[in-house]
């Protein structure tokens, strides 16, 4: 219900409540007037009393039997006391005297989705809508967007939210909405021709640049988009969300520098956050300046202890500058949260290999194979690491299970002729390259990677030869 313009101050009030207490008590009192009983309702509603908000409603409609005004307050009482059937009931003979107080629909609106009926909600709020002009008609299309929203009629949320901007190209509250559900129902090519329409009009309304650049984004158009947010902050340079969109915008161009820059002035207008710090770190990981990526993770953790992925990135920051020890550390951290994690178990496993612990690795990419069996990069570590740590028995049996798993993976193909091979099975082994090199000729640098020495055989450059005469590898 629209907000209740009576705010009596105290003294009035107690007058008020002394004569209505006359009046209950049949008492002699002053004549109260209709809007004197709307203040009383209104009191006891403030005051959570719904008890006696709605006995003062029904005392009230006792001497004002055809009055709307207090009938639709009634009905209002009737609400929060969960009476949604007498509430409509109340509201029906409401309409009768007075079918133009938009609390009327607004009210019918709340009792039947109270009661889960939303079509009705939706009927009697489109009927309102002919009713009705400026301010009380852009109350109603709020009203009726929420009601979609609760349907799940998600596109005509949008619709409503067009229509009230069509009406007021400023409303703050329309503009904040439709960025969110532009994205959420994709129409983003609508979003653009509306914002674009409003700058036209408007051209200094920072949340119609800040839409538009959103939904520039949407359609994956990052040049655009940066442009618009450029705009926004322009008008408003504090305008950190235009800033966060801006950064990931850059992000996604791969221009890390500049994303640096605006999540920097994200830090500088709001709150510290995981997410941005994280993101800065993302950066100048890409940037290959693994210190300071460190940095902003650690800044990240210390608002987030329970993200475990911050500690992977850490560890993989260590990783990429062949930090063993220190990567196992932060992986310990990370596995501590989610221990099975296919990827921290991964790495954890590369970093034993490194240091030639082969049965850890061995153990942490056999959790890689338990935990995720289809999936190619576990079997390629296990056998990896069997075959450097000379296990060829053991390494023959899990390319056979991945081959049997994968559906026959060419890269095990591969990796079964250079353990065959190395086992001095060279009629085999000759055979399995030959079948890999038919099916995928360009793997044949993940068998010279695990077989370097395999290139100084004579089989297998004649194979090889064979292959290049006859196709592109």
């Amino acid at each position: 219900m629209k907000e209740n313009p009576y705010h009596p101050d105290r003294e009035m009030i107690r007058e008020l409540l002394k004569q209505y207490d006359n009046l209950r008590q049949g008492r002699s009192h002053s004549f109260l007037e209709e809007e004197a009983f709307e203040k009383i309702i209104y009191h006891f509603e403030e005051n959570e009393d719904m008890i006696k908000a709605l006995e003062a409603a029904e005392i009230a409609i006792e001497h004002f039997p055809f009055s709307s005004a207090l009938l639709i307050k009634k009905a209002d009482v009737l609400l929060a006391n969960r009476h949604y059937k007498k509430a409509l009931e109340t509201l029906e003979q409401a309409e009768l005297f007075d079918s133009s107080d938009i609390n009327l629909y607004i009210l019918k609106t709340d009792a039947y989705l109270a009661l889960d009926q939303p079509e009705k909600a939706v009927t009697i709020l489109e009927k309102a809508l002919g009713l009705f002009e400026g301010e009380e008609k852009l109350e109603l299309l709020f009203e009726l967007a929420d009601v979609y929203d609760d349907y799940e009629e998600f596109d005509k949320v949008f619709d409503c939210l067009k229509m009230i901007l069509e009406q007021d190209s400023n409303n703050e509250e329309a503009l904040y909405k439709i960025c969110f559900w532009t994205d959420f129902t994709g129409r983003n090519e609508e979003g653009i021709r509306l914002h674009q329409k409003i700058i036209d009009d408007f051209p200094y309304n920072e949340l119609a640049w800040f839409n538009l650049a959103a939904s520039y984004q949407g359609l994956k158009l990052y040049e655009k988009a940066i442009d618009a947010y450029l705009y926004a902050i322009a008008i408003e340079e504090k305008f950190d969300y235009a800033y966060r969109n801006m950064a990931d915008a850059y992000i996604r161009l791969r221009k890390y520098k500049e994303a640096i820059d605006a999540l920097e002035k994200v830090t500088e207008l709001s709150k510290p956050e995981d997410v941005i710090y994280e993101a800065m770190g993302h950066c100048y990981d890409k940037l290959k300046n693994f210190a300071q990526a460190r940095f902003y993770y650690r800044k990240a953790t210390h608002l987030n202890q329970e993200d475990s992925k911050l500690f992977y990135k850490i560890a993989c920051t260590y990783f990429n500058e062949e930090q063993w020890e220190s990567c196992i550390k932060q992986l310990d951290h990370a596995m501590r949260i989610h221990r099975m994690q296919p990827a921290y178990n991964l790495l954890m496993g590369e970093c034993k290999l490194k240091l030639e612990l082969f049965k850890d690795a061995a153990q942490y990419f056999s959790n890689v194979v338990r935990i995720r069996p289809r999936n190619a990069s576990g079997w390629e570590a296990l056998i990896r690491c069997l075959y450097k740590a000379g296990y060829m028995d053991e390494a023959l049996e899990q390319v056979e299970a991945a081959l049997r798993i994968t559906n026959e993976k060419p890269l095990f193909v591969f990796y079964k002729a250079a353990i065959l091979l190395a086992s001095g099975k060279t009629k085999e082994a000759m055979l399995q390259l030959e079948n890999a090199m038919t099916r995928a000729p360009k793997l044949l640098k993940k068998f010279i990677e695990l077989h370097p020495s395999g290139l100084q055989n004579q089989q297998v450059v004649d194979v090889v030869a064979k292959f290049k005469r006859n196709k592109s590898i």
